[in-house]
């Protein structure tokens, strides 16, 4: 008989599900009342940031001083990965604790199952006031959220959609999330009520255009260039090759090089309408820092390499100061919390929706099971708990973040959540039958169809040592030791050397299909 893990109910089932478990939740409120006050609980998640654009995970190439704090005053996960590398699948996942195949949201398109428990609504039928500020990114509207303001745009002067209709915004987008997010914690801290928000940041997302103020941070400055920034691909499948993200080739030059817009693609056309949201003065201060460095492109006698070096400099400057306001949220969200006395009983998450690739492998964006894209930051303070300074290696996956908000509510958690319970491991403590690897699924709504950036749709499996990764539409194979090749440069999939890892990684691979109720 299959385990609540492994099923998925039908649509009736799982609203019959959540219905009871809300029953069960109110009644624990009673016995609630008589132990010390629940924690508030901060999610600050960020888009598209990279582990390897912290430097409290060995960055080379920025500094993060904010986040590097609050790792210092709790817990980072140094083995933490998502289940599938793109923006609303992982937001999905993060409400409801499952893979991407059972809450229904397979790509940026339609399909989310909104009636099944989430972590807001279960804290919000527990006691818990609840808000999500941000991006939402989810095909059905927020539920279980008292408050929410959505945002609606690009980088500046966006707007917010609330409860009480749309609200305009003047400034750079991952400020006015932060703004709006300490205000509604502000008013909550009045009450004598726990709160939950979820502070949902659209940096450092496409199109990278990074507060004013962050203009000149690496100006001047030659960043050092990934070592893989070259690969040749030479032992992969075609997966990789074919797929739209190299900076080489596939960066266009107004929406994301920022040159001066030629109205030659859909996206150097949408880069001035982006532009145009700007007011004059945000617009004068934008065209003077970026007008006279563009003088700098090279020219049509330039090399492919010399093309590719100065494509990533510009790219990986303003991915990494759109990432700056970031940092710059944490540092503000925390101080909020000390100058309020909030701190002692705030539970601070620092997460983002799936890792990046900097220039590695010649690309950048996400999708692929690689590392750079399948890692993502997961950084825990819980005072009184967890223990300052502290470093988890066990491997841990967005699907635990729900349950694990919930447990530190003291809420009861859906049963078919894929996720665990990291609250032991936040304790120093690890379970036994902790999991000894993850699963992986990219699909696009069609589950043979090559969508954004042409990248093959595929599922894997990693390990704390191997990955094995299967391409679907091709029926190729890729394995990777990544003890001796960290960087992924050398396909074993058909090295006979590695013939009895191979069919070990397979009947894992097999086994959380099965698990998790993959079809």
């Amino acid at each position: 008989m299959a385990s609540l893990r492994s099923y998925t109910p039908p649509p009736c089932a799982r609203f019959l599900a959540s219905s009871v478990l809300l029953l069960a939740t109110a009644t624990v409120l009673v016995a609630q009342e008589a132990q010390p006050r629940r924690p508030n609980i901060v999610l600050i998640y960020a888009d598209d940031h990279a582990q390897h654009a912290l430097s409290c995970y060995g960055s080379r190439l920025t500094t993060t001083p904010h986040i590097d704090r609050l790792a210092r005053d709790g817990m980072r996960f140094s083995q933490s990965f998502v289940g599938n590398s793109i923006c609303g699948p992982a937001r999905a996942t993060i409400l409801t604790g499952l893979h991407s195949h059972a809450h229904g949201q397979g790509s940026n398109g339609p399909g989310f199952h909104n009636d099944l428990p989430t972590y807001a609504k279960l804290l919000q039928s527990s006691g818990y006031a609840t808000a999500v500020v941000g991006k939402w990114h989810v095909s059905s509207p927020p539920t279980g959220f008292d408050h929410h303001a959505i945002k609606t745009g690009n980088y500046y002067n966006s707007t917010f959609r609330t409860e009480d209709g749309t609200e305009p915004s003047t400034g750079h987008v991952t400020d006015v999330i932060t703004e709006r997010s300490i205000a509604w914690m502000k008013e909550q801290s009045e009450r004598d009520k726990p709160f939950a928000i979820w502070v949902s940041h659209s940096a450092s997302h496409r199109t990278w255009m990074p507060a004013l103020r962050h203009l000149a941070m690496f100006d001047g400055v030659t960043l050092p260039e990934p070592e893989t920034l070259f690969d040749d691909y030479a032992t992969r499948t075609d997966a990789i090759r074919t797929a739209q993200m190299r900076v080489s080739r596939d960066l266009f030059p107004a929406y994301d090089l920022k040159l001066s817009v030629t109205g030659k693609s859909i996206l150097d056309n949408a880069a001035t309408r982006l532009l145009d949201t700007m007011t004059d003065e945000q617009r004068r201060a934008w065209d003077a820092f970026f007008a006279p460095r563009n003088e700098t492109y090279p020219g049509a006698d330039a090399t492919d390499a010399e093309r590719t070096r100065w494509n990533w400099q510009r790219y990986i400057k303003n991915y990494l100061r759109t990432a700056a306001g970031l940092d710059d949220s944490v540092g503000a969200i925390r101080s909020f919390l000390e100058t309020t006395g909030l701190t002692e009983n705030t539970i601070v998450i620092y997460t983002s929706d799936q890792g990046f690739f900097l220039g590695d492998h010649g690309l950048y964006d996400k999708r692929f099971i690689y590392e750079e894209s399948l890692r993502t930051p997961c950084i825990v303070s819980w005072p009184g708990v967890t223990k300052a300074g502290s470093t988890c290696d066990a491997l841990v996956q967005n699907i635990d973040i729900a349950p694990t908000i919930l447990s530190m509510a003291r809420v009861p958690h859906d049963a078919s959540m894929h996720g665990k319970d990291l609250s032991p491991l936040l304790r120093s403590e690890t379970p036994a039958d902790w999991r000894d690897a993850i699963y992986y699924q990219y699909r696009g709504t069609e589950p043979q169809a090559r969508t954004s950036h042409l990248v093959a749709p595929h599922e894997g499996v990693r390990t704390d040592r191997f990955k094995l990764v299967h391409f679907e539409d091709s029926e190729a194979w890729e394995l990777y030791d990544l003890e001796t090749d960290p960087h992924e440069l050398h396909n074993e999939a058909d090295n006979e050397a590695f013939a009895e890892i191979r069919e070990i990684l397979e009947r894992k691979l097999a086994q959380l299909r099965a698990s998790y109720g993959v079809q």
